[in-house]
């Protein structure tokens, strides 16, 4: 590969040329301030990203899963988002499998030569016998990733939505996809590192992405989190908290209510508006299809 056709999170910085002679507190700097550009490629990118949301919510509407899958990094980084989505949004686990190369154990530990394993990929999607409803996401900085790119290749024949996200414009990763999403977060303050500036692009774009599904997918009222899985103490308080501040409820009676319907907030949140009981409250989400405000006829 010649210098010229080196993907832009490859090629030096102009900017850092003498990093190794900077001072500490130059260093922290240097790194901190660099990160802003991260912020600004997902802002540039944000119109792709609202596509891949609508496109997304609809499919999950109907039972789809949230595919995730990447290599190194990029790849934990959506292992990452897929961990994070019961605990705040009660997304079952097995609605947001995650592929990582190499296996959950890569998520410690580089596995040499997985990121290259295109038929690998292809067997680890098929496992998951994919579908139309499906969401498949996949992340490379470099855009050329064999496992990710062969990923979205095997999920095309299955109808699979095919989203892609990269850090460097016109690579090969977006043509495999119907969605691209190009964070163009450009060279490194340590050249080809892209687990800085390019990772925190990513971090933020997926922290955007998967948040406004779940906002669409009526995870959320208003601003609050009120489907969040109470699975520890700090989120039985929260919970608590929660359920005061949407149903108007003094602490009391919030947490009897909680206690009643097994402390979960959206069914606490009808039952105390609405007069009702833990089983008429959650028929009532349900007949909405758990859009709490449409079950308190706000819409």
């Amino acid at each position: 590969m010649t210098l010229s056709h080196t993907p832009g999170t490859e090629m030096p910085s102009r900017s850092y040329q003498e990093l190794d002679r900077y001072a500490t507190d130059e260093l922290v700097q240097a790194f901190v301030q660099d990160q802003a550009g991260a912020v600004a490629a997902v802002q540039s990118a944000a119109k792709d990203l609202a596509l891949a949301v609508d496109a997304s919510a609809e499919r999950l509407a109907r039972g789809g899963r949230l595919i995730y899958a990447g290599a190194g990094t990029s790849g934990r980084l959506g292992v990452l988002d897929a961990v994070e989505l019961f605990p705040t949004f009660s997304w079952s686990r097995d609605r947001a499998p995650a592929l990582l190369a190499g296996g959950s154990s890569a998520m410690f530990l580089a596995v040499e030569g997985a990121e290259d394993n295109r038929e690998q990929a292809a067997i680890d999607l098929l496992a998951l016998e994919p579908r139309q409803e499906d969401v498949v996401f996949a992340i490379a900085a470099s855009g050329a990733t064999p496992f990710a790119i062969a990923v979205l290749e095997a999920a095309k024949p299955k109808g699979c939505l095919r989203i892609a996200m990269t850090n460097n414009p016109g690579a090969p990763l977006i043509d495999a996809a119907e969605i691209g999403i190009v964070l163009d977060t450009g060279s490194e303050v340590i050249s080809g590192s892209t687990r800085l500036k390019a990772g925190t692009a990513q971090k933020i774009a997926l922290n955007s992405f998967s948040s406004s599904v779940m906002v669409k997918l009526h995870k959320v009222y208003g601003n609050l989190m009120v489907d969040l899985r109470a699975t520890n103490a700090k989120l039985y308080r929260r919970a608590l908290r929660l359920t005061m501040m949407a149903s108007g409820a003094n602490e009391a009676q919030a947490d009897e209510t909680l206690l009643a319907c097994g402390y979960r907030v959206k069914v606490a949140i009808v039952m105390l508006k609405c007069g009702l009981r833990a089983h008429q409250a959650e028929a009532l989400l349900d007949a909405h299809a758990g859009d709490l405000r449409a079950a308190l006829g706000e819409r």
